[in-house]
């Protein structure tokens, strides 16, 4: 399989799951401690637009700021040192994650609003929790006024304003719970 290259100025999908399904967090610490990573590594080579860090898979939203060769080899360094440290911890040896993050060039601005609010979802998505409340992903960062490195005032753009955001998010999340009704 042929991987998507990062080219410089686009957004993507960026997402992975652990080795055959297994928990890539076990502990709060454990996905704080990813996103500090995420931070050391890529702050200042890709732009977040949102996250979501699930028991076992995370997504980001982003847009490459740096050449293709320098953000690949950051994404390699961060995910080198978060399993070496999650290893330790746990005192496990080898492979966390798929072999290769999976990473998807987004082509429209809609692609992209949808993408926002669907990795918002995620938590509703998977087990039926309250994504507005749910601890680790960006939602909350989006429509607080609490400093942040995510790219809030160009998502809510995206979305014309932060009503229009918060709307699009309960509209999906009404068609969800429809959903888990009737399942």
């Amino acid at each position: 399989m042929k991987l998507e290259v990062l080219e410089k100025d686009n957004y993507y999908h960026i997402y992975n799951k652990g080795i055959n399904g297994t928990d890539i967090y076990f502990t709060e610490e454990n996905k704080y401690y990813f996103l500090q990573q995420l931070d050391k590594y890529l702050f200042e080579k890709i732009s977040i637009y949102a996250y979501c860090l699930m028991d076992n898979h995370f997504h980001l939203v982003i847009r490459i700021d740096e050449n293709e060769k320098i953000v690949t080899q950051a994404f390699s360094n961060f995910f080198n040192s978060y399993v070496k440290a999650f290893n330790k911890q746990n005192d496990r040896t080898g492979s966390l994650f798929e072999k290769h993050f999976k990473r998807i060039k987004l082509d429209s601005e809609e692609y992209l609003r949808n993408l926002i609010v669907y990795v918002h979802l995620n938590p509703k998505h998977h087990y039926d929790l309250d994504f507005e409340k749910f601890k680790f992903s960006s939602y909350k960062s989006i429509i607080s006024n609490k400093e942040t490195k995510i790219k809030r005032e160009e998502v809510i753009e995206l979305f014309a304003d932060l009503d229009n955001f918060i709307l699009c998010h309960k509209q999906r999340n009404d068609l969800l719970t429809v959903k888990h009704t009737f399942e």
